[in-house]
């Protein structure tokens, strides 16, 4: 994120360069929620888009991540380790220096419900989706706090969109890396509408470049066939991802 002028945090991923490719709902005047914010890049951007009021919504302490049975003990150590033991910290800090009004609740994405939090005219989730057990579920609880649209961008595999653009396939990586599932296009799709949404735009698949601050960050962090598929899906490098505007449909 660029806090001021010159002044950019060395963050996990780099935004910037695809941002302007989502499709955007127009949130000026509205009430609008984040899902998964982590440090809130995205919540920013819709109160720089004019929202009247933005909620981001978070986990607050990694013991309560989805993880698998094996690694449940270690996983919350390993995020300490890398990202530091207060995951709220980094959205605190980047909402002073931008005099921000975005409010953070704690709340799990499977807990939100209108009497939790609300209801909303636009909800905007990015990245989460592969760090759920039960997804599905996850989307129907954003479904049940949205009045208008659903802004979805999540990571997909693009050899599976390859080998399959109109059949809905997902890898399950069973929680290892605190990851379960990753769609190909059809079945991100596939997921939204299972949850009760009606998709009304979709954008070419991208590539989230890695940032400074991520592990991997000046390295190749997949092997090649990764990399080239990710090249032919996306027509660039990084993280592959789809972006969805849906509406409630139920």
């Amino acid at each position: 994120m660029e806090l001021a002028p010159g002044l950019i945090t060395p963050g996990w991923f780099d935004l910037r360069p695809i941002v302007g490719r989502l499709p955007w709902p127009d949130v000026r005047g509205r009430r609008c929620l984040e899902v998964g914010p982590w440090d809130g890049f995205l919540s920013f951007e819709l109160e720089r888009r004019g929202a009247a009021e933005v909620v981001a919504a978070d986990i607050g302490d990694p013991v309560e991540w989805d993880w698998a049975a094996r690694i449940r003990a270690r996983g919350p150590r390993v995020v300490a380790a890398l990202a530091g033991a207060d995951t709220g910290a980094g959205f605190r800090i980047a909402k002073e220096l931008l005099d921000s009004s975005v409010s953070r609740i704690e709340v799990s994405v499977y807990d939100l419900s209108p009497e939790t939090v609300g209801s909303f005219d636009v909800v905007v989730c990015g990245s989460l989706m592969l760090h759920l057990r039960d997804p599905v579920r996850a989307l129907e609880a954003i479904r049940s706090v949205c009045d208008g649209e659903f802004l979805s961008a999540e990571q997909i595999s693009p050899g599976l969109t390859l080998l399959s653009p109109r059949r809905p396939l997902a890898r399950q990586r069973g929680g290892e890396r605190g990851q379960w599932w990753i769609p190909n296009v059809a079945c991100h799709r596939g997921m939204l509408e299972a949850a009760g949404f009606a998709v009304e735009r979709a954008v070419q698949p991208y590539a989230i470049p890695l940032g400074p601050g991520h592990p991997s960050h000046g390295r190749p962090a997949r092997g090649l066939r990764a990399r080239i598929l990710t090249a032919l899906v996306t027509r660039g490098s990084g993280v592959p991802h789809a972006a969805l505007l849906a509406r409630p449909a139920l």
